[in-house]
């Protein structure tokens, strides 16, 4: 696994590179990249970190894990690859994305270009193997993640939280910081997406906030 992400998280995360539970991680993936077809392609493993650097975020949208799909993980949360179908839980938030701001649904499921404007698509775990939702939980990457969460906790500008999901809900008890802004719901996938997802105008409420700051709003 290649560390060098390119950008200011090199050394922000430095630390946590050589800590135990990284270590055992990357011999783990070594062995699954090895022998089993994992998710995304191990190049695109920081993806998110790479095209959001710390100091540009605004925020961040926490998922789960990766698809697990042919062709859909590209190491940014929710985002498949141009020309790939749009996942369900993606249509749900496309579908809430125009009943709250009114943008007109895409036709392209990749979203780097929230990534480019400051949305950190981060999900709790990584990687996954092909066809195993979850198949990659519990191997360190949660550790890792909180880590990246606790460095934004302790940012001097504001950051909206959005958390997706109980995976991403469980994230919230690391952010105590008044300066930043936290949004809970259920996860966009089909089997939640009505008990609270849909209609909770996350997108409005966060571009809200930016501009209240003084910050430039998110283009969704």
């Amino acid at each position: 696994m290649n560390l060098a992400i390119g950008n200011d998280w090199d050394e922000l995360l430095k630390e946590e590179f050589i800590k135990p539970y990284y270590l055992s991680l990357r011999k783990f993936l070594k062995e699954e990249y090895l022998t089993q077809i994992v998710y995304p392609k191990e190049g695109l493993i920081f993806e998110a970190l790479r095209l959001t650097s710390f100091a540009h975020t605004k925020v961040i949208i926490l998922g789960q894990d990766p698809y697990h799909g042919e062709g859909q993980a590209h190491g940014l949360a929710f985002s498949v690859q141009e020309g790939v179908a749009i996942p369900p839980s993606l249509r749900n938030i496309f579908k809430e994305l125009n009943n709250d701001v009114g943008t007109i649904v895409p036709q392209s499921g990749c979203l780097k270009s929230w990534a480019q404007q400051g949305v950190l698509l981060l999900n709790n775990t990584l990687t996954v193997r092909a066809g195993q939702a979850g198949s990659h939980r519990g191997k360190g990457w949660e550790e890792f993640t909180s880590a990246v969460i606790s460095l934004f906790n302790e940012k001097k500008t504001p950051v909206v939280f959005l958390l997706w999901g109980k995976d991403a809900e469980k994230k919230g008890v690391l952010i105590n910081n008044s300066n930043h802004l936290v949004l809970r719901t259920t996860h966009p996938s089909p089997l939640s997406a009505y008990r609270g997802f849909l209609g909770s105008a996350h997108f409005s409420r966060t571009n809200d906030f930016l501009i209240q700051r003084g910050l430039t709003p998110i283009t969704w």
